[in-house]
């Protein structure tokens, strides 16, 4: 019996070894191994189900422990406003995504999903973020290593919070300041689009110089993967209408809108995000001569390719009219991932049917799932797929604080000082006996911010971040004896009858993303002209104007003695002061021409009918008082 029962024991212990072993050897999860060894192992155990459910991005109040299981999810999103609970820490960040993380670590193969998120100026969604300058106010800076520095310190402010992927750049090239997303793009020029998408190696870490070209490349646990957007022409719509249709020959397609791929791709960007607009009518989404034979084939990019927010369902119009049909397109065009927030059995169920009739070739989805297994190894998600606390401090640091107000002083734009050259009125003294502050745009944080901040369309007031307001950071940059007044929208006869010093004037376009921000009439919002007359109707007068593009100004530019284009300058409103009080001197340059009405539109530099109110490049100069 004894020895019975010593067999017995032996050979349960024999299993458990060879177990032991068998885990111990699945080379995919061996880091020593080599990226395509680990990749090849790893797709080689895979059902057709744990394939397909890699190629899903769901939104995360879908993203329960169970779905994700038995889903076998790859990817988990916040949209614009998507927040564990208003106000939440670094740390309920890091719980969420780690709970969601432990569901895909417990499926049968334990592949860890990526989640990512709209880091689109700073880590934008969450509450006490540093919220830096939107795109277009970078371009302004001309400065490419301060952009790499910004991103950077997003890449610590989203890890702070357990997120290791990040939804930017937008490398778009807008030539209509109509379109709604003109402020995500750096510049209608594409040479400065080109310079900066140096925040690429911010965000993701310096490429090796050994790295094969059009490989994906993270350099640890304090960088996120990127994604260059949207592939490609976004910014060439007609109109600038959102979404629409970008009609341009290859030649311009290629020599505008694409060149900053080039030079993202060369960075090393993990991830490319396809666009919603047309090309010549065809939707990007279904461009497979674009998607699959440029980008993957001719450009040689390794990463993987993502579809925008319910992307597919738009291919068709109505959207979501044929999904079938919507699937089949998007992934044979060579999408990798299918960003779909809401209806995903609907998609697994429709791309499994597709595959198993082959509509959908079985080497497709072994393509995207190759190009995300990659991504995910590359950026060590197998080895510490679970965030912590580490980085916790980084969020709205001090130090990225400081950054971001750098980011504002360099992005100012000053477009007229004084009604005399020989007479500037900036920079305006800090002693004098009594200042107004005036606008709609003053003491509004969110206004300051614009569109994506907090919630997808912006906010409006203080409350829902931490920063510093203009009017803020004036009352504390004056001398302690000058008294400053803030009226919102005085009348004329108020201004004339306060014997003021100086006025300053803060309006601009209230907050707005996406096709929400298309216009027709490029207008400065609310009482904001009406602000403009009264004040500089009855004192010296500069205007600052926080837009996310050129609006109308040419009616009232007369009537104002200093005029400054700060664009949306994010949380760090100190940032203006220190140039509009002389700290340091004005140096940016319109990175946009400013028209002089919107019958000219789309106009850009080098057009047979420029004739602009301040041409593209344009920005006067003063010296500071410290080294900038």
């Amino acid at each position: 019996m004894a020895k019975g029962t010593i067999f017995l024991v032996g050979i349960m212990l024999l299993h458990c070894l060879v177990a032991m072993a068998e885990v111990e050897y699945l080379k995919y999860k061996d880091p020593k191994q080599p990226l395509n060894t680990r990749i090849k192992d790893l797709m080689d155990r895979m059902t057709l189900e744990e394939k397909i459910g890699q190629m899903v991005q769901i939104e995360r109040v879908n993203a329960t422990a169970d779905v994700m299981k038995k889903y076998f999810i790859g990817s988990v999103l916040s949209g614009g406003g998507s927040v564990p609970k208003v106000n939440a820490t670094a740390k309920d960040w890091v719980d969420m995504i780690n709970k969601i993380q432990n569901g895909a670590l417990s499926s049968r193969l334990g592949i860890p999903m990526i989640y990512g998120v709209d880091a689109v100026h700073g880590h934008n969604n969450v509450y006490n973020a540093t919220i830096f300058p939107h795109n277009v106010g970078l371009g302004a800076t001309r400065d490419p290593q301060l952009v790499k520095k910004i991103g950077e310190a997003t890449a610590l402010e989203s890890r702070a919070t357990g997120i290791p992927y990040v939804f930017a750049p937008c490398i778009a090239v807008c030539r209509d300041p109509r379109w709604g997303r003109c402020y995500e793009s750096y510049s209608e020029d594409h040479k400065i689009v080109q310079a900066m998408t140096e925040i690429i190696p911010g965000l993701q870490g310096d490429v090796p110089a050994n790295s094969p070209k059009g490989v994906p490349f993270v350099a640890g646990k304090n960088k996120v993967a990127a994604c260059a957007k949207h592939f490609v022409g976004d910014g060439g719509t007609t109109k600038g209408i959102n979404e629409n249709n970008t009609v341009v020959t290859r030649h311009e397609l290629l020599s505008i809108h694409m060149p900053a791929y080039y030079n993202s791709i060369i960075q090393g960007v993990s991830t490319i995000m396809v666009s919603y607009s047309s090309w010549n009518g065809e939707k990007m989404h279904a461009n497979r001569d674009l998607v699959t034979d440029f980008l993957k084939n001719t450009l040689r990019f390794r990463g993987f390719v993502i579809s925008d927010y319910e992307g597919i369902d738009r291919i068709t119009s109505p959207p979501h009219a044929n999904y079938t049909y919507s699937i089949e397109t998007a992934v044979n065009a060579g999408l990798d991932m299918i960003m779909i927030p809401y209806n995903y059995p609907e998609f697994i169920d429709g791309l499994t049917l597709l595959v198993k009739n082959n509509f959908v070739p079985i080497s497709r989805i072994d393509d995207a799932v190759k190009r995300i297994l990659r991504v995910k190894f590359v950026m060590g998600l197998f080895e510490n797929p679970l965030a912590d606390y580490s980085f916790v401090d980084q969020l709205g640091s001090q130090e990225h604080r400081e950054i971001a107000r750098e980011a504002v002083r360099k992005s100012l734009v000053l477009l007229k000082n004084g009604k005399n050259v020989d007479k500037p009125i900036l920079p305006l003294p800090k002693k004098a006996s009594k200042v107004l502050v005036a606008g709609s745009h003053a003491d509004n944080l969110g206004y300051q911010c614009g569109g994506w901040t907090i919630e997808w369309q912006g906010v409006d007031g203080n409350n829902f971040t931490s920063g510093t307001t203009i009017l803020s950071a004036i009352k504390n940059t004056v001398d302690k004896d000058t008294e400053v007044v803030y009226q919102e929208n005085p009348s004329l006869d108020y201004v004339k009858s306060n014997d003021f010093s100086y006025a300053i004037v803060v309006v601009g376009e209230t907050p707005y993303a996406e096709t929400k921000g298309d216009s027709l009439n490029l207008t400065i919002s609310g009482n904001g002209t009406q602000t403009i007359n009264n004040v500089c109707g009855g004192v010296k007068c500069v205007v600052v104007l926080i837009t996310g593009r050129p609006v109308v100004i040419q009616p009232y530019v007369d009537t104002i003695d200093g005029l400054v284009a700060a664009w949306l300058p994010g949380s760090e409103g100190y940032g203006v002061t220190d140039v509009l009080f002389g700290d340091y001197g004005f140096s940016g340059k319109l990175p946009r021409t400013w028209f002089k009405t919107v019958d000219q539109l789309p106009m850009n530099v080098g057009d047979s009918h420029y004739d602009p109110l301040f041409p593209f490049g344009f920005g006067l100069t003063t010296k500071g008082n410290k080294a900038t």
